[in-house]
This record gives C-alpha cells, structure tokens and sequence, in this order.
C-alpha cells in the first residue's frame, strides 16, 4: 500500500473507529464552523475554534438581557450575580466537583491564575531549626508555571527543577512520623496534567503521591505538600476528574476549550486548602471591611469574592455557560472529544513517522515519550521536525511559511515550554546562551544556528478537526518536504499499529526521544551543515560586466497596486512617495495583502504636475488626494498611531470620501492614512556606509527593494518544470512573476542570485549600499492581477532554496550581528537597499532612470 492509499478516509476506520461523534459530522462542520473552508486549521492548542451557535446564542442573551455590574443589587446586577454563581456551578459539575469541595476563581487566564498562587502562597524562609518552603516544578512545564519562582524565591522558598523520570522514582513509604509529622512547612509542587510541548499526559495519581509524600521529592522533604495541577493544555480535549486527582490548585483558560471568549480563566482551589493562601492587596469587592485611617482590613469570607479583585469580566463569564451548553449539544461529552482526537493525532503520527525520501531516510524526527498508544497518556498534540534526504533539519521558519502557503496554520518554536525544548532537541544550557548572543528570542523566526534547531513545528487538533485536516497537512509534507519517489517504511507502520500503552503504575518513563524507527540519547549533537557562500550561483568575485535598470516601480499606498514610471526622483526615504500612504481596517490595523489579497487591484497613480495621488479599481469612479497635506489639516482628530512590522508610526488620515471609496471596493470599514510628515522613522539596523540618518516611509525594512530578472527568470523556469504539480496554478510569466515580488527596482543581471553576495552598488550616480536580503512569504503568491491566491512562485522559490543555511551577506544588519555568520534559513528573493552618504550630507536626491548603468560590488573576503 503507497503512500496515497494510505492517505484515505478508509484506512483510517482501519485504524481508529471512534470519528466524529455520531449523525452527520460533516453537516455540524458546515452549520458551525463555515468561514474555516478551506483552511486547515492545526493549532488548537494554542486556541481552539468557537462555533458558530456560541457566539449566536451569546449575542441574543446580552442584547435580550440587562446585566448590570454584580456588586449593586438592583435587578440587573442580581440577574448578573445569579448567572455567575450558575456559571461557576457549572464548571465544577464539569470537571465533576462540587462547591462544598472547590471554588471557582474568575481570573484574565490561566498565567493570571498561576500568578494569583505564586502571590498568595505562605512561602516560608530558611530559620533557625526550620527548612525554607521548596517550590518544585517538573521541567517540562510551560514559562507561567516556571515563571512562578521569580515570585517565590525572593520571599524565600528554594527553586527545585525535577525531571519528569525522577518524579516516578519516589519512595513508597510515606510520610514518616516523629518529627516529620510535626514539619508543617509548606512547599509547592507543580506539574501540567498534559504537556503543551509533546501532548505527553502525565499521571493524574501523582497528585495524591506528592500530597501523600510517596513521590520524590516530597518524600524526601517534611512538611505539608501541596499540588498545582496545570491543566490549561489538557482540559480542551480530555476529560479532567477532581474527585480521582484533588489537586489544590487548577488553572485554566476557557478559549482554550470553547475559543470563546478569550482573556477569561479561573483558578479552582481546594477548600481545604484556600485557607493557607494569604493576599497582600485588596481590591473593590474583596473586603468583609477595612478602614482608610488605620490599617485594618478583614477579607470576604467567600474564596471566590475574596480574590476576584474589582469587577470581573462578567458578561465574559456570561459567554462560558454558551460554552458549555455548545459542547455538550455537539460532541456529547469531553471523552467523545478525547477519542476523536486523539485518533487524528495517532493517524497523523503513524503516516508522518512512517514516512520517508526516496532514499529511504525518514522525512519526521517526531519528539514523543511513548508510540501514541493510548488516549490515557497522550493528547492530541504532535511535535517534530522535518529532516532532508540526508539527514539535515529543514528549519521550522521554512514549514510556516509553506503550510501558509497552503493555508495550513500550525505554531512554531518552543512553544513557551524551554525545558521540553531543551529535552527533546538536545540543547544544553549553554547552548541557549548561544543562541541569545547569535539573535535568537523567543517567538522569533531563527530556526537554525550553526545548523542546529532551536525549536520545532507543533500540529494540535481539537473537536471540531478532521479527516481531511489530517489528509491535506500530510499531503502538504510530501508535495514540498519529500524528495521523490514518496515511500512509506510499512514495518515500522506496522509496528505502530499493533502498539500497546506501557501501565500507568509501572513506574517506566523513557530516558531517550523516539523518532523514526530509531533512539538518540539526550545530548547527541546533530552533525552541522557546513555553511554555504549561496545557493548554486558562482562567485561574483570573478565576473564582471554590464548591468542594466530595468524596471521602476512606486506603490503609492502599501500593499496597493504598483505605479510604474521610468524616471523618478529621489527622496530622503526613498524613491518619491513610495508607500505613503497605507489602508488600515475599521480597528485601525494596517491591511496587506496578506489579510486583504484584493488591494492589489486598487491602482494608485501619482501626478507630480497636480499635486494628487489617484485612487482607481475597476468599475469604481477614480478619486484623488492631495500629495502633500495641508499641515492645518494637523488636527488631534486626524492625527492617529498606527504600526508597521513593531514600529510606531504617526499618521494623518485622508478624510472620509478615500475611506468611503475604499470601504464599498474592499467590502469592510477602512481608512487611508498617510504617514505624518514631520515623523521620522528610523531604520533598526543599518548597515556600514548607509546615511546616518536613513529615514523609512511605510515600508517594512528599507528605502529600496531590488531584484534581478535572471534571478526571477530561473524561478519562472522552475514553476515550468513543477507545472505538472502545481494543482491548477498556471504558468507566470516573466513580468508576472516580477509583479508578484513588488519591487522597487528591477536590475539585468548575469546570474541568478548573484545579487546575494554584493555589498554595494551603484546606479547611475547614486550609490547605495545593500541591507541585506528580504525575507518571503506567502504574500508573493496574489496575482497582481487578479488578486487570487496561488502557491507560486513561493513553492518554486522554496523548493530552490530548501534545505540550506542561508549565509547572511550583509555587513551589520545581520540578525546576529556578525557577518557571515550561520543564520537561520530564510526563504529570501532580492536586496534591500539603503543611500550611501557621509554623515551630515544632505538626502539623497535626483532622479532614477530606466537604462541607467548598474555597477555592483561583492562583498570582500
């Protein structure tokens, strides 16, 4: 059986017979969830999708009712108060509990929650006879939990990391007597119900060992123990018992099981524990009474009115009870939701780690502790990288970008769990370091460094996923990621059918990361890729000759259609009037093509000799805006803040006939602005020789983007050769292709790609100095022309550049600051340019044109 027959509907019921949750699962997709169509939505884990009929019902409540603020007592504020207390009722029942045994915490999320523990915990210090209170953690836990200790340790507990292995190796006695019974320091243990990282779910009895002191390290330590159980990760697809694990503390987030509303956890606390926590501030509705002369304050008695500081979100809370009942009316139950789930993920692991080049060599290292056997130990999350046929990680930036090519939306990184990161990819602590010095944060796109991942790519499901998710991701992995012939390594897919889940009481818990078919240990280093000069071209160092401008283009207002001239003048932030202007939604967010493929089909034209910028779309009426903007005009009421790639820009907006023209062409409340004209906007990072004062308009990084046609010549060949693959997308041509990567200034090279290695260049009689190369996505696949959505040139562009380290060429705008340094892979097509000028010389000024003569200069060695 290939690869594609596996791929099907059938053998999966082969597989795992527990899909869907009876009737017509396919109509429920449609009736809830129809503005997903299309999309593959893979990162449940990180948000799960709401349904339809929530929302519906939740907006007919609020707009039929009146809620008024639950501390008055007036009729709204009693409708309010009763919905609440009906809302916390219902949570417990779902988590099958009673008020008598929790109580439910209204906090802004889950790390909210975490934080109100962290606060209100008696931490106790070191004394004379008397150990100091330990906070201990499992390292595979997410950054709130770990986050918790810059709490804890300043008021005097002792910080204890423990690895998940040495939790399973407690003693089996208990709690000793003597003066161990009589210890009553209390410590901390906290531990995720399922890892957010690998979906690896741990016991839930550990609660009762730690609390009983059978599990290390409470067994070692007198005093009394008590569990946080950080179930954020693990409620949204499982079922959670507080009778069976009465954990002290449980933080959850509700979008986390419904999608809506966000911003809204709770805390559930034990009773008989909520007596220990003591807090510091009070807020409005908190206090039994206090005195504003002395300092006498005597807390609620109600846990939950003691720690719900202010007005909680109330009609949020309102909304969880739509969650519920939403659940409840599609699914049936949260085990109905854990067997659908998990089937997908165990599909979906089984075909991708079975999966292989036509060489032979796996296309996953997939990062678990156990075979997905069993919904008892593993949720629906799947964690790996993809590797080259030989052997090489292809970075986690690169599948983003390419899964948003085919509208699949997966998370990427470390996913805020460095411990598990640390594990499963084998990076010491001292490697992280390194990776700080070389650029790389967290929740940034440095994939690599010195050819090592610092992260990975996760794929979670929730209830609403399906078949035909799975079906497409998978498929999505061998059209881009798998050299061809497609195989499948069927013992190993064997193998993994006929898997059985270790028991949970046996006390083994695996030392080493599973992959495909093999074992590596912990610290085993991956062999590096040696760095590279390029991508194929040669050496620029050994060629000259001629090169032309071709091509000049302006685009007016960002993200719009381009203006192509063929003599232009220069400015202080570029070519003339070059992204001036942006639109921005009815929230005021600026709009690209990205969210809005259809601006590409508003035509801005600019007249120099009238002083207006033309709006112009088919089969609306061409209307104008002044070039430059009366500075009376200035008023606060125009004057807005808006934000380009992170930074602060000050605008000015163009007035409501522009927003009323582009509001009825694009379908949705929008606004044009321009950028203020007295507001400088610096560029991050400048390279040795730019002007020292390089001003940017809206443009993302700098003044200029240039590319070569006999680079975009090479890629149109490659869509050529892939034409048979592309599903439908027809063939570009040259100048189709140039207008998809929207460049300033388009140049007639020699080679393709030669332009990667230059440090400078100079057209005409301006000389520029290159910024490094730009970085693509998915935003290249609008047609300019029509503005639908294709997967070129970007899948061409990628498969090109796929599987190697990309040397940064620029001279200090590197992200690691060091030039050619091994950087993370980047799919990259063309340079940005910035002026060349000696501090204190004026902007650069001039005219570009059409012909001029381009002399580029490499980078010295």
């Amino acid at each position: 059986m290939d690869f594609h027959q596996l791929c099907t509907f059938e053998t999966f019921q082969q597989l795992w017979s527990h899909y869907g949750y009876g009737g017509n699962f396919r109509d429920v997709i449609e009736q809830e969830f129809a503005r997903i169509k299309g999309t593959t939505y893979l990162d449940h884990a990180a948000a799960t999708l709401y349904p339809e009929s929530l929302v519906r019902d939740y907006c007919r409540d609020i707009t039929g009712n009146v809620y008024g603020n639950p501390h008055s007592h007036s009729p709204s504020s009693s409708l309010t108060h009763d919905t609440m207390e009906r809302v916390r009722y219902r949570v417990l029942q779902h988590f099958n509990t009673t008020p008598e045994e929790y109580s439910v915490v209204f906090t802004s999320g889950s790390t909210a929650a975490l934080k109100l523990v962290a606060e209100s915990f008696p931490w106790r210090r070191r004394a004379e006879g008397g150990a100091a209170s330990l906070f201990c953690y499992l390292t595979d836990s997410h950054t709130s939990v770990v986050g918790m200790r810059g709490l804890a340790s300043p008021r005097g507990a002792v910080a204890l990391p423990v690895l998940p292995q040495e939790l399973r190796c407690g003693a089996e006695g208990g709690a000793q007597g003597g003066d161990d019974a009589a210890c009553q320091t209390p410590h901390l243990f906290c531990y995720p119900a399922q890892s957010n990282f690998s979906g690896r779910k741990y016991p839930l009895g550990q609660v009762r060992g730690i609390q009983a002191r059978r599990l290390y390290p409470a067994c070692e330590r007198p005093g009394r123990w008590f569990v946080l159980l950080d179930a954020a990760s693990y409620v949204s697809c499982s079922p959670l018992n507080l009778r069976d694990c009465p954990a002290d503390f449980i933080p959850i987030s509700f979008y986390k099981m419904f999608g809506f509303p966000t911003g809204l956890g709770a805390l559930l606390v034990r009773n008989d524990a909520a007596s220990v926590l003591r807090k510091s501030y009070f807020g409005g509705g908190t206090a039994a009474a206090y005195l504003s002369g002395e300092d006498y304050y005597v807390p609620a008695a109600n846990v939950a009115d003691r720690f719900e500081d202010g007005t909680v979100s109330f009609l949020d809370i309102i909304a969880i009870n739509h969650g519920f009942e939403s659940l409840r009316r599609i699914t049936g139950s949260m085990h109905n939701i854990q067997q659908h789930t998990f089937g997908l993920a165990r599909y979906t692991y089984m075909l991708l780690s079975s999966l292989c080049h036509g060489n032979g060599k796996p296309v996953a290292r997939v990062y678990t502790e156990g075979q997905f056997e069993s919904s008892v130990t593993q949720g629906a999350i799947l964690n790996f990288n993809l590797v080259d046929s030989h052997g090489q990680i292809i970075g986690y930036s690169q599948v983003d970008r390419m899964a948003s090519l085919y509208d699949i939306h997966v998370r990427t990184g470390c996913f805020c769990n460095t411990g598990a990161c640390q594990f499963f990819l084998g990076i010491s602590g001292q490697q992280m370091r390194k990776n700080l010095q070389a650029g790389h944060v967290c929740g940034d796109s440095m994939d690599l460094v010195d050819g090592q991942p610092t992260g990975s790519v996760r794929v979670s499901f929730g209830y609403m996923s399906t078949f035909e998710d799975c079906q497409k991701f998978l498929k999505f992995v061998a059209e881009c990621f798998v050299e061809k012939p497609v195989t499948v390594d069927h013992a190993r897919l064997q193998r993994l059918k006929t898997a059985t889940a270790p028991s949970e009481d046996s006390g083994e818990y695996p030392s080493i990361k599973q992959t495909n078919g093999g074992v590596y240990e912990a610290d085993e280093q991956q062999p590096a890729e040696a760095p590279l000069t390029g991508f194929g071209f040669r050496d620029a160092h050994s060629r000259g000759g001629a090169y032309t401008l071709t091509g000049i283009y302006i685009y007016p207002i960002k993200s719009c259609g381009a203006c192509e001239v063929h003599d232009w003048p220069l400015g202080p932030q570029g070519l003339l009037y070059d992204r001036g202007w942006m639109v921005v939604n009815g929230n005021g967010v600026c709009l690209s093509q990205k969210r809005e493929p259809r601006l590409c089909l508003v035509r801005p034209q600019v007249r120099l000799s009238s002083n207006r910028l033309l709006l112009q779309a088919s089969g609306m009426n061409t209307i104008s805006v002044p070039l430059k903007d009366d500075a009376q005009l200035h008023t606060d009421e125009r004057v807005c803040q808006s934000k380009v790639c992170g930074d602060r820009v000050e605008t000015v907006d163009c007035g409501d006939e522009a927003a009323s023209w582009l509001s009825d062409f694009l379908g949705q409340p929008c606004r044009l602005i321009r950028q203020r004209p007295d507001f400088t906007r610096e560029m991050r990072k400048k390279p040795v020789g730019a002007a020292a004062s390089t001003s940017l308009s809206l443009v993302n990084e700098a003044q200029y983007l240039m590319i070569n046609s006999a680079s975009v010549e090479l890629i149109r060949e490659l869509m050529s050769c892939r034409q048979d693959n592309s599903e439908g997308d027809q063939l570009l041509d040259t100048q189709s292709v140039i207008s998809r990567f929207r460049a300033n200034l388009v140049i007639a090279g020699e080679e393709p790609f030669e332009e990667d290695n230059w440090s400078h260049l100079i057209i005409g009689s301006t000389r520029f100095v290159v910024a490094g190369q730009c970085g693509r996505c998915h935003m290249v696949g609008v047609d300019q022309e029509t503005g639908a959505k294709t997967k070129e040139p970007l899948l061409s562009l990628t498969a090109h550049r796929k599987g190697k380290v990309s040397v940064c060429v620029c001279v200090s705008v590197c992200v690691c600051e060091k030039r050619n340094s091994t950087c993370h892979f980047q799919v990259t097509f063309g340079v940005y340019l910035t002026h060349e000028r000696p501090e204190g010389s004026p902007p650069a000024s001039g005219l570009l044109s059409v012909g001029s003569a381009v002399r580029p200069e490499p980078h010295s060695t």
